[in-house]
């Protein structure tokens, strides 16, 4: 006598409702800890990343704005123009943008400067321009604030903190002699703490 392969037999004791040769059966605790545990793994690794993402962007836009106000401070030198680093520190609009006077002209007033190197920049999501500060003028936290480069060579000294939805907050110094951008990790309130 011939026996039919095993699935059929298999799917013939299932059909009958025979729970005894059903292999049908839930998982072990063995097995549920093996999957936590490779789950738990996972996340180990992936937690730190997904943060270090958010680190980079605010560290990004620190860089992008200090090369920002460097290229002003020498742009203004070679110009013999007046540029303005103009801040919007409103939750629409954060960001920043250029604009240029021409000392020269018989009605000096500043215009917006559209090019490449000088294109309005809005922040990206989860990161601000938090607050600027400029000497003599003080601290501004909402609506707008400005610091100019000048064709002598020199720009207001200025302290500019980015934040983001993280809490990392980076701190940039305009240094009025050189033009020279220092960027720092942490929020500092002093540019004699930068060095």
């Amino acid at each position: 006598m011939k026996l039919a392969p095993a699935s059929l037999r298999l799917s013939a004791c299932r059909a009958a409702g025979n729970p005894a040769r059903s292999l049908e059966r839930g998982f072990t605790l063995l097995e549920l800890v093996i999957v936590m545990f490779i789950m738990g793994l996972i996340m180990t690794i992936a937690l730190p990343n997904i943060t270090a993402i958010s680190s980079a962007r605010i560290r990004s836009e620190a860089r992008r704005l200090s090369g920002r106000a460097r290229f002003l401070y020498e742009k203004a030198a070679v110009e013999k123009a007046v540029y303005r680093l103009i801040f919007h520190l409103d939750s629409k609009r954060n960001g920043y943008e250029v604009a240029r006077l021409d000392p020269y002209d018989p009605e000096p007033k500043f215009v917006p400067v559209n090019s490449p190197a000088t294109e309005p920049v809005l922040m990206p999501a989860g990161v601000k321009v938090r607050d600027v500060t400029v000497e003599g003028i003080g601290t501004v936290a909402r609506g707008m604030a400005a610091t100019q480069f000048y064709p002598g060579g020199y720009v207001d000294a200025t302290l500019v903190h980015l934040s983001d939805a993280s809490g990392n907050v980076y701190t940039l110094f305009f240094d009025p002699l050189t033009g020279r951008v220092s960027i720092a990790e942490g929020d500092i309130r002093d540019a004699g703490e930068m060095e």
